[in-house]
């Protein structure tokens, strides 16, 4: 019922329809600094919702081309998200702070030759494109349709899309170009490698070192349990936690 180019279109199309509308807000913001209207200096506001819809319908339309079965080992998959999330908060959970302790010489260099400062364990402030779950009210359906919207696209969009080409497509195609013969969850270092820096470098300079970790636990699972949904859900699992720690802690710029 389905062809290769099919296949290959389904697995590719949703992730160049996330990065290509992600640009377009980058780009906005960039070219319209200064500007005092908010859909011009903070584009997230509306980029994310479009990104989160045009996914979403892209992945409607490919849906029958997808592995997508019941989730095997679940409680194996749930602890695996804990345990990403836990790696993902740890400098400012745990180690808030630290980087103050160190002599001020050392400090003051590893800032000048341009180390993140949240791997000093700062907090995770906002930035201007940072997402405010407050920026349109904190109360009434603004603040529910601001936040609600940006879960849909943590917990549901970004797992998906993400988890589809990553380790649905990428992780066998770097196998075998008819990717669709390479069992779900087959190994080479080759394959292994490239995902999980490709993981990472898709992420923001502060979050490579957890996002490096990450992304070999999210291999681990595809090679653990040998199930996409599986990947989908140990993602939207440590996802869902971050944006409930987020909320918690109001350090909006992990989001």
């Amino acid at each position: 019922m389905f062809g290769a180019k099919s296949k290959d279109t389904a697995y590719l199309a949703p992730f160049l329809v996330f990065l290509l509308i992600l640009g377009l807000g980058q780009a906005v913001a960039h070219f319209s600094d200064g500007r005092p209207e908010w859909f011009l200096a903070q584009p997230q506001y509306w980029t994310l919702p479009l990104q989160t819809l045009v996914c979403g319908i892209v992945l409607i339309r490919f849906w029958p081309h997808y592995e997508m079965q019941i989730p095997r080992k679940v409680l194996f998959t749930v602890a695996i998200g804990v345990l990403a999330l836990l790696i993902w908060i740890a400098p400012q959970q745990w180690l808030l702070g630290w980087g103050d302790a160190l002599p001020s010489s050392i400090r003051n260099f590893l800032l000048t030759i341009k180390v993140p400062k949240e791997w000093l364990g700062t907090p995770r402030t906002a930035d201007e494109l940072a997402f405010d779950p407050y920026f349109f009210g904190s109360t009434g359906w603004p603040y529910l349709a601001n936040v609600g919207g940006r879960f849909l696209r943590l917990v549901v969009i970004v797992p998906l899309v993400e988890e589809i080409f990553w380790r649905g497509f990428l992780l066998r195609y770097l196998i075998d170009e008819d990717f669709t013969k390479v069992p779900f969850g087959a190994f080479s270092w080759l394959s292994f490698g490239v995902v999980t820096a490709g993981f990472c470098i898709e992420h923001s300079l502060p979050d490579y070192p957890a996002a490096v970790l990450t992304g070999v636990l999210f291999n681990l699972v595809a090679y653990r349990t040998r199930s996409l949904s599986s990947c989908v859900l140990v993602h939207a699992v440590t996802n869902l936690l971050l944006g409930v720690y987020v909320l918690r802690t109001g350090q909006w710029g992990f989001w």
